[in-house]
């Protein structure tokens, strides 16, 4: 790959920037004063970049995606940009030789962008850089989160939520366009008339919040292509009211400005409450309705009418949240453009795909009727009209009026989003082929048999050059010098390392770099926490946002076991293993965070046996980020994906593990099958019941008592959970666990536990393992994200990248 401009370029133009910008020497600089000096000369160069991209594609009169989302969890972009640029090299060069820093610590200075959660935000920033590798005109749209989703800190081992102020420093990644901003309307009523012969509806009365743009730029690897992620800034349009003031009317002159402040403070404000639920409800039309009104401007620019758009723009909507885009397109197009309601229904119909994330029917978004119809009187009656000629449509094709109700989008109180998603996109996908079978059997059972043309499957994928030539530059130069460097562009070449699985030679590097990955890891643990991991026991890791349905209770329960097991015999012949999680709870999920604490406190009352700590020791890592998993990812040996059969739609966190030699411990859920399929039964750990197994077992009645009182391991581990660890008692947890055990700890546990002890003989044997771990790794290229992004250009968006 050839950089963009050579190490002379480079270090005159920072120069000039701490010379001008900052009003220092390059002597006198500060690592954060390099770190903004080096990320405006990338942000100017990619907005250049995007520019003469987007005016070749503009030029063709290429179609274009627009990627819709809550979440982008982006995390830190300098390192990402300059290894897709071909920069890397040549910075670290100019670091070193003329201002004697390392490039890590200008690395260190910038902060993970706080605009997601987890996985579902993950996968959307892997498709910004996948789509960018692929030279796809896209542009993603969120919120410009003020404080992100939190920063996590453990009290004693209970999660407590801070505000992550991430924007100080990653602002400088972000470029303000105020000239495009949209006004965004909530509340008021609405009133019709006509006009001649013309039936006009008008919005008044309305509150106006303005949303302003500010893009950040996501690069390409090796390739022409840049994409946009325009995040939306909530802002007054007058913040204070004199009017109101000079009335004594104080509090109220100051609320508009507090209405536009509260909408992009957070990601995900807790819904506990009614007021929490209309945060979320307004969160999800200003992001919509800015995102739509940018949409149909840049399309009126380039082609002065709304004739083709459907043609021309592919709008996606990644899971429910961004599900109000569709209301407000026809409110465009019926409103402000006069078109009729066939037409403005035959553009949405052919402009919007969806896809889901969940596969348990219960997840699935449903808004309060009367709160909807309250913050967004228009929007609502459009919903209504759209239900009503859905609901119609279905009667003319089948007499079952209760199956109707289950596939109608208004209920009595509620308005289901996933169901105008089903209604109104020419797509509707899953994630992994076995979520995708899912939703067809069960979730969308019906819309399925009615439709069965819209349904498609597009497995995840991973932007994986960041998991492995940025995270594993030891592995990547492994590689290269086996298999050459294809596989950087290509993730497919990955596949050619499959040749050297009996070279033993290989297979002994592969050892030694996972030991060094481990013992670097380890010394961050060290000077973080300052706990010393044994080096030679198993890194086990279970990282991924807290849930039931996830199972850390089901890993914590063996732990347990296995502790309990030790006090009674600490010198019974035991493989060495160190348990590491990482995940958040939402807020406002109790029993999450109860999980989490009793993590927490098996860690605590083990390490206060340093015999037992030897053999077993946990450690629950705070606040997990992307860049966490960046150095936690090379040093894990073993995969924990363990949610039970048909929960998880997914997963992300099972490639990336997988990508860098860790071997999965998994059921049969999610992308853990094509994952199984992919390496064979010989290279991966399978347990548990299948899904069809779980709805028998579901179906005839599941007992987890019955368990806990004919099983004495299991007992044993729910009593000493009733009865305190580390001197915690956890009783709401332990009767979730005995009484109703929703997602089958109980009924997979001895399958776990034969796991376990299986992965604790196969690693015993270090090239039988290593073997393992290799084919894991020449496997993993299926799940690129740039597979992903193809898949969905040429089955669902009709794009091309010519």
């Amino acid at each position: 790959m050839t950089a963009p401009f050579n190490r002379e370029e480079l270090a005159r133009q920072l120069k000039g920037i701490l010379e001008f910008d900052f009003r220092v020497s390059p002597a006198e600089a500060s690592a954060v004063q390099i770190y903004k000096a080096l990320s405006k000369i990338i942000v100017e160069h990619m907005k250049k970049k995007r520019h003469d991209f987007m005016r070749r594609k503009n030029s063709l009169g290429s179609k274009q995606v627009y990627y819709i989302s809550m979440e982008f969890l982006m995390g830190r972009s300098l390192k990402t940009n300059l290894y897709n640029l071909g920069l890397n090299n040549v910075v670290e060069q100019v670091l070193t030789e003329e201002y004697n820093i390392k490039i890590d610590k200008i690395y260190g200075e910038e902060p993970d962008a706080g605009l997601g959660n987890g996985g579902l935000g993950r996968l959307a920033a892997c498709y910004m850089d996948a789509l960018a590798t692929c030279e796809y005109a896209a542009t993603g749209y969120s919120i410009l989160y003020e404080y992100g989703i939190f920063k996590q800190k453990l009290n004693n081992g209970w999660q407590t939520e801070l505000p992550d102020e991430w924007l100080p420093g990653g602002g400088v990644w972000l470029q303000a366009e105020p000239d495009q901003a949209v006004e965004v309307h909530f509340e008021g009523h609405i009133v019709e008339h006509w006009d001649n012969e013309y039936h006009r509806i008008e919005h008044v009365g309305y509150q106006t919040v303005l949303a302003v743009p500010y893009d950040m730029y996501v690069s390409g690897y090796d390739s022409k292509g840049i994409s946009k992620l325009r995040l939306w800034a909530a802002k007054p349009v007058a913040a204070f009211s004199m009017q109101d003031f000079n009335q004594g009317k104080f509090t109220q002159a100051l609320d508009a400005g507090n209405i536009a402040h509260t909408i992009a403070k957070v990601l995900y404000p807790n819904d506990n409450f009614n007021e929490g639920k209309a945060l979320r409800l307004k969160q999800q039309y200003f992001m919509c309705a800015a995102s739509v009104a940018d949409i149909v401007m840049r399309h009126m620019k380039i082609y002065g009418s709304l004739d083709n758009f459907h043609e021309k723009s592919a709008i996606h909507i990644n899971d429910t949240h961004p599900t109000l885009a569709i209301p407000e397109l026809m409110r465009i197009l019926l409103d402000e453009c006069g078109y009729s309601w066939n037409k403005s229904w035959h553009i949405c119909q052919n402009t919007f795909a969806y896809t889901n994330h969940t596969v348990m029917a219960e997840a699935l978004e449903a808004w309060d009727k009367d709160l909807l119809q309250r913050i967004l009187p228009r929007i609502f009656t459009i919903i209504c009209e759209i239900n009503r000629r859905y609901c119609q449509g279905l009667e003319n094709r089948m007499t079952d009026q209760s199956k109707i109700d289950r596939m109608s989008i208004v209920t009595p109180t509620k308005i289901r989003m996933a169901n105008l998603c089903l209604d109104a996109a020419h797509s509707v996908n899953g994630v992994s082929r076995l979520h995708s079978e899912i939703i067809k059997e069960s979730v969308f059972k019906e819309q399925y048999e009615d439709k069965p043309i819209k349904f498609k499957n597009v497995t995840n994928g991973i932007a994986y050059r960041r998991w492995l030539l940025q995270s594993n530059p030891k592995l990547t130069n492994l590689l290269s010098e086996t298999i050459g460097d294809g596989f950087k562009k290509n993730g497919a070449q990955l596949e050619r390392f499959r040749v050297f699985e009996r070279d033993q030679v290989v297979l002994g590097k592969l050892g030694e770099i996972k030991r060094d990955n481990k013992e670097k890891f380890a010394k961050w643990v060290k000077k973080k926490y300052n706990v010393s991991l044994n080096l030679d026991s198993i890194f086990d890791v279970q990282v991924k946002r807290l849930h039931e349905y996830k199972r850390q209770q089901l890993n914590v329960m063996n732990i347990l076991a296995d502790y309990l097991a030790l006090l009674e015999n600490p010198d019974m012949e035991f493989k060495p293993k160190t348990y590491i999680f990482a995940s958040k709870a939402a807020p406002g999920y109790f029993l999450a965070k109860q999980i989490i604490m009793l993590i927490w406190s098996l860690s605590q009352e083990i390490e206060k046996n340093p015999k037992i700590a030897e053999k077993l020791r946990v450690i629950f890592l705070e606040d997990y980020s992307v860049t966490l998993s960046e150095l936690l990812m090379p040093a894990a040996e073993v995969s924990e994906q363990i949610s039970l059969a048909g929960t998880e739609a997914s997963g992300t966190g099972n490639m990336k593990l997988m990508l860098n030699g860790a071997i999965t411990l998994g059921t049969y859920d999610g992308a853990n099958v094509e994952i199984h399929e992919h390496v064979g039964d010989d290279n991966v750990f399978v347990f548990g019941m299948s899904t069809p197994e779980v709805n028998v077992m579901k179906a005839n009645g599941y007992h987890p008592e019955g368990y806990y009182n004919q099983n004495p391991i299991i007992n044993s581990v729910i009593n000493r959970i009733y009865h305190g660890v580390n001197g915690v008692t956890f009783q709401e947890l332990g009767d979730a666990l005995k009484f109703k055990d929703a997602y089958m700890c109980f009924a997979d546990f001895e399958s776990y536990r034969a796991a376990q002890r299986k992965i604790s003989e196969t690693y015993a044997n270090p090239l039988q393992w290593n073997r393992m771990s290799l084919v894991n790794i020449a496997e993993a290229g299926v799940f690129s994200a740039d597979r992903a992004v193809t898949e969905y250009a040429q089955q669902i968006w009709n794009l091309s990248n010519q």
